[in-house]
């Protein structure tokens, strides 16, 4: 269990490194996702083969405490696993976030920083789209009495109620002020929730360094992650975010 700074309890798990000692990587899931999801330990499995990895459930998702407020607090439970990763020795830290968690690992990093780069993966550039069905279904769940009840009871998965106040920075806001750590825009062309405007949205509010993925035939989150893909990820990671320990540049 992690703790945050507004004192909630987050669920987590350490996988260890098959790779770099001196890595670690920090695993944020989709809404309503979960690290005991078959889809997040497979991904978990192929990224620790380049450091280690700290799984994690969001606020109001499986066994942690509170209520999930879709992508606004959450910066601070990314920052918790960021700070227990560097607790236990990592010294390159690395944020991976799909769908909402590719979301808020932007705003972390752009809002309260600390990682040593950063991906995200068919995340939202922006707040309230509905412009395809999957996203107004996610609407109704997140609106509607019924739709939270549905969620909880469905996906172990506590929504607040009401509306954000003050409305939170948008994660392609939040991309204008990440550098100087390297960001990583992942997107699949097929992916049924966010259109591919999501992704350029980001990556063009974003400075150097930055790089934009586009997968062809790529869905949507961590049920479409292919192993090839999570290993270019952790490839990435791997190289991006500094020197392992013991190599210097001149």
């Amino acid at each position: 269990m992690l703790r945050t700074r507004d004192n909630l309890r987050i669920d987590a798990a350490h996988t260890p490194s098959r790779g770099a000692d001196d890595l670690g990587i920090v695993l944020a899931h989709g809404f309503t996702g979960s690290l005991r999801e078959r889809a997040t330990r497979g991904i978990a499995h192929v990224l620790s083969g380049f450091g280690g990895v700290i799984a994690f459930d969001f606020r109001g998702h499986g066994r942690s405490g509170g209520r999930s407020t879709v992508g606004d607090l959450e910066i601070l439970d990314v920052e918790a696993a960021v700070r227990h990763a560097r607790l236990i020795g990592y010294r390159r830290v690395v944020t991976v976030g799909f769908s909402l968690g590719g979301a808020v690992a932007v705003r972390h990093a752009g809002v309260l920083g600390g990682p040593d780069a950063v991906v995200s993966v068919s995340a939202p550039a922006r707040w309230y789209y509905r412009g395809t069905r999957p996203m107004r279904q996610v609407h109704w769940a997140i609106e509607r009495p019924i739709g939270r009840l549905a969620a909880r009871l469905g996906k172990r998965t506590r929504i607040m109620k009401g509306v954000w106040d003050p409305l939170p920075l948008a994660p392609y806001e939040a991309a204008a002020k990440i550098s100087p750590a390297p960001l990583l825009v992942v997107h699949g062309d097929a992916d049924r929730f966010f259109p591919l405007e999501h992704a350029y949205q980001i990556y063009e509010a974003a400075n150097e360094p930055k790089e934009l993925w586009i997968e062809p035939g790529f869905g949507h989150a961590e049920s479409a992650a292919t192993p090839e893909l999570v290993s270019r990820i952790g490839r990435w990671a791997a190289a991006r975010s500094g020197p392992p320990e013991g190599v210097y540049s001149s």
